[in-house]
């Protein structure tokens, strides 16, 4: 999904801070474009649902995916072809402004105005607009190293997270292969990004969710706003449960484990190993959303370090207590650890012998 306006303010910001944009960013003749009725749609959308509300950025992409799936969406491509573009517009206006006006009272929208705002933007696009997949296929056949980086995490995926608080699109790894149209054969190896600790954005379930002090703390410490939004998230114990389940849903080859300094001074550090609901203990993530909703989680203690772990490059070099803490995660987890991140600037990270290659 791409939403011309942000797009261009991110690509501005990016020259003033002296970053060159120029071929070296290309979007996908296939992206789907995030109309301003999109982001109307879905303000409405979450308005109305009041306390039930998912917790969307707000920006759009809901709606823009409805559109997607209903085959009636607006592409980047289309931005080359005005004739195209204008007949879509016109097409979908008469079934959005009729929502607009009838059920959510809000204004209705204007064609000319919609397609005068958007042929500015392909304007200024135009140059970077290609054929992403072709790209991609000919520098992995050329044997170059090609990164793949996926937004949202595994509970958010539209099949596999907590349906239905999750974003609209395949978050998980696979997603990779549909969204760039590459084939699984493709992708040599999956790397997991974890937090030491769990967070979450916007609504659902949150079993190891911390409302203390603890909590307060991690999320100041760890600068635990959302970037896109600025709203506070939420933060609790790290969940192996869920861990585990993205490492198999995924097919994780190893784990970036971020933010080990964030638990620095804690007295006592959890770790969720297993859930509780009516007698029965879940070691799997249960699919049922009133059991993950309404489970205890079932943890296991371990001591805090006293000492800080900021910047530190070398394993051995941690506190022993933080050294136990990523090998019981490599144990509950059953995939090995190749980063683990000790601060916020890229040289303050350690890096497993088998992950040269990441």
């Amino acid at each position: 999904m791409v939403e011309p306006a942000a797009l261009l303010q991110e690509i501005t910001d990016l020259k003033k801070r002296g970053i060159s944009v120029s071929d070296n960013l290309l979007i996908s003749k296939n992206a789907h474009l995030i109309m301003p009725y999109h982001i109307a749609l879905d303000m409405a959308g979450e308005k109305s649902r009041g306390k039930k509300c998912i917790g969307t950025t707000g920006r759009g992409i809901g709606p823009a995916y409805v559109d997607k799936m209903a085959r009636t969406g607006i592409r980047v491509g289309d931005l080359l072809v005005p004739e195209t573009f204008m007949e879509k517009l016109r097409a979908n206006l008469k079934y959005i402004n009729f929502l607009m006006k009838n059920m959510y009272k809000v204004p209705v929208f204007s064609a000319p105005k919609i397609y005068n705002e958007y042929m500015e933007y392909a304007k200024k696009l135009k140059k970077h607009i290609a054929d992403t997949d072709i790209v991609i296929d000919d520098l992995i056949t050329a044997g170059k190293n090609v990164l793949l980086e996926g937004a949202q995490g595994t509970l958010l995926d539209i099949d596999h997270g907590t349906y239905p608080y999750v974003t609209s699109s395949n978050s998980i790894a696979g997603g990779a292969c549909t969204g760039l149209g590459i084939g699984p054969t493709r992708i040599s190896r999956v790397l997991g990004v974890a937090k030491a600790y769990t967070t979450r954005g916007g609504s659902g379930p949150f079993p190891t969710e911390l409302f203390d002090a603890t909590g307060e703390e991690l999320r100041e410490k760890g600068g635990e706003f959302g970037a896109t939004t600025g709203r506070p998230r939420r933060c609790g114990w790290l969940d192996t449960v869920i861990l585990r389940h993205a490492a198999r849903t995924n097919g994780f080859s190893g784990i970036a484990i971020t933010k080990l300094d964030i638990l620095d001074g804690l007295d006592k550090i959890k770790i969720c190993t297993a859930y509780k609901y009516r007698g029965k203990t879940y070691r799997d993530y249960p699919k049922e959303l009133d059991v993950f909703e309404k489970c205890t989680p079932v943890y296991e203690e371990f001591e805090g370090w006293k000492g800080s772990t900021l910047g530190i490059t070398s394993f051995k070099k941690l506190p022993v207590q933080a050294q136990a803490y990523i090998r019981k995660i490599e144990e509950l987890v059953g995939v090995k650890t190749d980063i683990i991140s000790t601060g916020k600037k890229r040289d303050e990270l350690i890096k497993s012998e088998s992950s040269s290659d990441v």
